[in-house]
C-alpha cells in the first residue's frame, strides 16, 4: 500500500504539470503512454512490438492519437486512410510470416490500436476544448476507485464479475459512483460547468460507470493471457494499462456527451 501511495504521489508530480502544459508537450507525453501500453498489450500476447508487425501497430496508433485535420506528413492522405493502411498491411502480414504472426496476432493489433489510441486521442480533445472539463473527468475516474475500493472492502458482499476480477463486488461499484456524484458536487459549485447541476450528475454517473467497465475490461484481457499486470512500469500499480485503463473509456464517453 505504502508503495502504491508513493507511485502514485510521484506519478501526479509529473503528470499534472504535463496535462496543465497542454500542447505539443501533452501530445507527445500521451503518445508515449499509448506506446508503452500497445507494448504491454503486445507483451501479453508474448509479441514484440520491436518487429515489423510492432511497428506498423504503433504507427496505427499514433495515427488516431495524434489530432490532424489535414494530411498527415504534407500528404494528401488522411490520419484514417493511413491508419487502414497499415491494418491491410497487418493482414499481409499473416501471408509471409511463416506463422510466427498469425490473424489473432493482427486482429488484436488493430483492435488493440483502436481501444488504446481513441480513449487517448479523445483525453486530448477534451484537454484542447479546457483543462476544467478534462479535471472534472479526472477527479470522478479517481474518486470511483478510491470510493470502490474502500466501500468494496468494507462493505462488498455480492460479487460484481467474479470470473473476471472476483475482488470486485456490487457494494464497492455503488460506493465508487457514489462517490463520483459528491466529488462531481463539489466540483460544480466551486467551478461552475456550461451545463446543469442534473447535467452533471448525470455525467458523473456515465463517466463511474464507463470507467468501471474498462476497468473490467482489461481485467478480462489479464484473465485471459494469464497475467497479474499489464505491466511493471508503475510500482505497486502494475502498468500503464493497469493505470489508464478507466480512463481509456471515461474520456470517449465524456467526449461524445459534452463535445460532439
Amino acid at each position: 500500500m505504502k508503495q502504491r501511495l508513493i507511485t502514485a504521489i510521484l506519478s501526479l508530480i509529473v503528470f499534472v504539470p504535463i496535462v496543465y502544459m497542454g500542447s505539443v508537450i501533452l501530445t507527445t507525453a500521451v503518445s508515449l503512454l499509448g506506446l508503452i501500453a500497445l507494448f504491454e498489450l503486445f507483451r501479453m500476447r508474448k509479441q514484440s512490438l520491436l518487429s515489423i508487425e510492432g511497428l506498423i501497430a504503433g504507427s496505427a496508433l499514433l495515427l488516431i492519437i495524434i489530432p490532424s485535420n489535414q494530411g498527415v506528413l504534407g500528404t494528401a492522405y488522411s490520419s484514417s486512410m493511413l491508419f487502414y493502411i497499415c491494418a491491410l498491411l497487418l493482414l499481409i502480414s499473416t501471408v509471409f510470416s511463416k506463422n510466427t504472426f498469425n490473424f489473432d496476432d493482427a486482429a488484436m493489433s488493430i483492435l488493440g490500436s483502436i481501444y488504446i489510441g481513441y480513449g487517448f486521442k479523445y483525453f486530448l480533445l477534451i484537454r484542447f476544448e479546457g483543462l476544467r472539463l478534462l479535471l472534472l473527468a479526472l477527479f470522478i475516474v479517481w474518486a470511483t476507485d478510491v470510493g470502490a475500493y474502500l466501500v468494496g472492502r468494507k462493505f462488498g458482499k455480492n460479487k460484481l464479475a467474479p470470473h473476471i476480477s472476483p475482488n470486485k463486488t456490487i457494494e464497492g461499484s455503488l460506493g465508487g459512483i457514489f462517490c463520483a456524484l459528491v466529488i462531481s458536487t463539489g466540483y460544480y459549485f466551486s467551478y461552475p460547468a456550461d451545463f446543469s447541476f442534473g447535467m452533471t450528475a448525470l455525467l458523473a454517473s456515465l463517466i463511474s460507470v464507463s470507467g468501471q467497465l474498462g476497468d473490467l475490461v482489461e481485467s478480462a484481457l489479464k484473465r485471459h493471457y494469464d497475467v497479474k499486470d499489464s505491466g511493471k512500469i508503475l510500482p505497486g500499480h502494475g502498468g500503464i494499462l493497469d493505470r489508464f485503463d478507466s480512463i481509456l473509456f471515461a474520456m470517449p464517453v465524456l467526449y461524445l456527451l459534452t463535445l460532439v
